[in-house]
């Protein structure tokens, strides 16, 4: 019988340090490389952990019932999820929430389109100087605050405005659009295209200044029409950018904006223009409920981050790179 082998020990080669090492090593080069950029980034870091990361620590107090005055923040006591109970079972909540989906859906529809098409218009015009004056006429507006939108719109819109003097000189009834609660959503997305649609226009003229217009004199040496090369070359090439902006805008869906309602809801009544912002402002800061606004804007907040995950998720379906994609 032959003596069993005793198969010796696999040796150990020391991979693992020296992978460490390596990595350490290609850490501090990268330090030593990027050091610029790195040093151009930090004001911006430091804003965005000075006002958005450190105060986000504040949503605590939303499991809390926060004494501003005698406990803070560290010596309120926990009450778990009342708040969010309480929030759910509260009809202007509801309200609230019903009124930003459907103002939110309205606009993705309707108003979303409107900077794609002006984009499209600006850059098919020939002139340069047309197309520079019409830029900058269209990019205006957005630099008007609220308050001066609604005012022009008032003085156009409403009942003593421009229309209702013209329609009652011509022998008509007037209209007062400002103080309608039935056509409020009308309204508010007028104000929106009017005041922002000239901004994601720049985002799309961008996006069509990076196709290569060899392409568009290739498809019309084959005989494709202007339709046609709109069609397969220029929505192709701004479609990352499309599905980009959607994204960004459905996870800020419960976000329509507060200034815009909270100026309007005096003349159309709070069942049409109570939107989220104004809940968290009437129902939690002006009442001095800190804990029960903090639960309404976490919901808020969970919500938004949900929905730009799921729509990411879509987005890299359909073979596009969306907001961000695993490396």
């Amino acid at each position: 019988m032959s003596a069993p082998t005793i198969e010796s020990p696999v040796p150990v080669t020391g991979d693992a340090p020296k992978r460490a090492r390596k990595a350490k090593a290609h850490w501090r080069t990268r330090l030593v490389r990027d050091w610029p950029l790195l040093l151009m980034a930090a004001p911006m870091m430091l804003l965005v952990w000075g006002f958005w990361w450190i105060p986000a620590l504040g949503n605590v107090i939303a499991f809390q019932d926060y004494k501003p005055y005698t406990g803070g923040i560290f010596g309120s006591r926990v009450v778990g999820f009342t708040h969010f109970q309480m929030l759910f079972a509260d009809p202007d909540f509801t309200r609230a929430l019903l009124n930003t989906l459907a103002i939110t859906a309205f606009q993705v529809v309707f108003y979303f389109p409107v900077p794609i098409a002006l984009a499209l218009l600006m850059h098919s015009l020939v002139s340069e100087r047309l197309r520079s004056m019409l830029q900058s006429v269209v990019y205006l507006p957005y630099f008007f605050s609220w308050v001066l939108v609604i005012a022009i719109f008032q003085q156009m819109l409403g009942g003593a405005g421009l229309l209702s003097q013209t329609l009652r000189g011509a022998g008509f009834e007037g209209v007062d659009w400002m103080t309608n609660p039935d056509t409020f959503i009308l309204l508010v997305t007028s104000q929106a295209v009017w005041k922002e649609a000239g901004f994601g226009a720049i985002i799309f003229l961008a996006a069509l200044a990076a196709i290569d217009p060899n392409l568009y004199e290739a498809a019309a040496v084959d005989g494709a029409g202007r339709w046609r090369r709109l069609w397969h070359i220029t929505l192709p090439g701004i479609r990352p950018v499309i599905v980009l902006l959607l994204i960004l805008r459905l996870g800020d869906a419960l976000n329509v904006g507060f200034e815009q309602f909270f100026l309007q809801r005096s003349a159309v009544g709070s069942q049409a223009s109570e939107v989220f912002d104004t809940f968290v402002y009437y129902s939690g800061i002006r009442t001095g409920d800190f804990d029960y606004g903090a639960a309404a804007g976490l919901f808020k907040g969970v919500v938004g981050l949900v929905l730009i995950l799921a729509a990411n998720k879509a987005a890299h379906l359909l073979g596009e790179k969306g907001v961000y994609a695993k490396s």
